[in-house]
């Protein structure tokens, strides 16, 4: 995969001490999950692994390697070995997807717990490449993010035709995210460790 997965770790101390967030995008690993805890349990926040469409979708736009319920079993894995880090995954709209195939699509990746989307226009990168079958207009991008939170209950969701998975907006909201989780960790810590005093 170009990087040596033995050796992925995260220098706990400097990450802290420059306030930064680690986040990794990666690929499905083709299904071997013990690829993904070694990325997982490395120490970074956000672990990124995009679905790209929707299920209906999959193997006309997807390589055949990769698979839906692969991906989903990437994303449920993570927070099996690493409960504190965000999951995170991004779907292309425009392809031919319908109202009901996002849906659906939202609803796995809830149920898988994943806590952030990202929903940005599929742009025909060649000839090669398929086409885009429908552009999709900012109110209806809006509507997905409202959808994403409300009905769904991702923590974050950012939609709109330039959003990429490593959309940058988001940045700030991850970084509040995981430094919640820090604070939470450390009081449930303390918590502990008085009970077990008394």
């Amino acid at each position: 995969w170009g990087l040596d997965y033995g050796n992925v770790t995260v220098d706990e101390d400097g990450k802290k001490e420059r306030g930064i967030i680690v986040e990794a995008l990666t690929p499905d690993f083709r299904g071997d999950l013990d690829l993904v805890s070694l990325v997982a349990t490395s120490g970074l926040d956000v672990y990124a692994h995009n679905i790209e469409t929707v299920e209906r979708l999959q193997k006309r736009v997807r390589d055949h390697r990769a698979g839906y319920h692969q991906s989903l079993s990437v994303l449920r894995h993570v927070k099996t070995v690493n409960p504190n880090a965000l999951t995170k995954t991004s779907i292309m709209l425009g392809l031919g997807e319908s109202d009901e195939d996002i849906r659906a699509t939202m609803r796995d990746l809830s149920d898988n717990g994943v806590d952030v989307v990202t929903f940005g226009q599929y742009l025909q990168p060649s000839r090669r490449h398929l086409p885009v079958k429908e552009y999709v207009t900012p109110e209806k991008y809006e509507e997905w993010r409202v959808e994403a939170e409300e009905v769904y209950g991702f923590r974050y969701c950012a939609s709109g035709p330039l959003v990429r998975s490593s959309y940058k907006a988001g940045e700030f909201f991850l970084k509040n995210m995981v430094r919640e989780h820090e604070r939470e960790r450390k009081k449930k810590a303390e918590e502990e460790a008085k009970l077990s005093v008394v």
